[in-house]
């Protein structure tokens, strides 16, 4: 399977784009404008968006900036699937920077992100064994991580949260990025049992609960 989407010189392929609160992570709870991007070379078992593997439509960096200003956003997440799978990415990234808005980029941590705008937020998916998709992560990424992004751990046993916690020593993680997530996978590891873990052994983490699932229950646009 190829890491790389099928691109023009000036389009992306789009699931969607829509105004909602953001779930998760730094400015959870704040209304964001989320661009979705199709597809992903990853396959995680928890995976809930599934359907942006696939479809979409073509939209251009122009029509993707008009649809964004539409909501007059402050915050602006693009997403998948695996953004960086498609090389306007990039572009659009900048684009949206030089608009104005505090970008986020949400990644799956196997693709490069040393092309990535450096006014950006990156917030890095650090895949666990219980994901899959361990096999895939590119720990190149780390050390071109800045102080103001994120890393993010998707909890879905207490392998995976050893294996965190190791990896949070390993490369200094609370050192290096604004914030290490811990999310409990949504049905697999209760998110009281994964706190008072973190509890337990004092971890220089933020545990999070994704809002957007306890408000509308992971529908599609929210």
């Amino acid at each position: 399977m190829s890491n790389v989407m099928p691109h023009s010189d000036d389009a992306l392929r789009i699931t969607e784009i829509f105004y909602s609160l953001q779930g998760e992570a730094r400015t959870v709870g704040l209304p964001t404008v989320f661009v979705r991007l199709t597809g992903c070379p990853l396959r995680c078992v928890y995976c809930d968006t599934e359907y942006a593997f696939s479809g979409g439509e073509l939209f251009t960096l122009g029509q993707i900036g008009h649809s964004v200003a539409s909501h007059q956003p402050r915050y602006v997440t693009v997403t998948g699937g695996e953004p960086l799978a498609q090389p306007n990415c990039l572009p659009l990234l900048t684009q949206l920077c030089n608009a104005g808005y505090e970008v986020s980029l949400e990644t799956g941590g196997a693709m490069s992100i040393a092309g990535v705008d450096q006014r950006v937020i990156i917030v890095l998916d650090l895949k666990t064994p219980a994901s899959g998709e361990m096999e895939r992560n590119d720990y190149a990424n780390i050390p071109l991580l800045k102080p103001h992004d994120q890393v993010k751990f998707v909890i879905c046993d207490r392998q995976d949260y050893e294996w965190a916690r190791f990896k949070l020593d390993e490369y200094q993680l609370s050192r290096r990025v604004a914030d290490v997530l811990f999310s409990p996978s949504h049905g697999q590891v209760a998110g009281r049992e994964l706190a008072e873990w973190v509890l337990a052994d004092n971890l220089p983490v933020r545990m999070q609960l994704q809002l957007h699932k306890i408000l509308w229950n992971d529908e599609p646009g929210h």
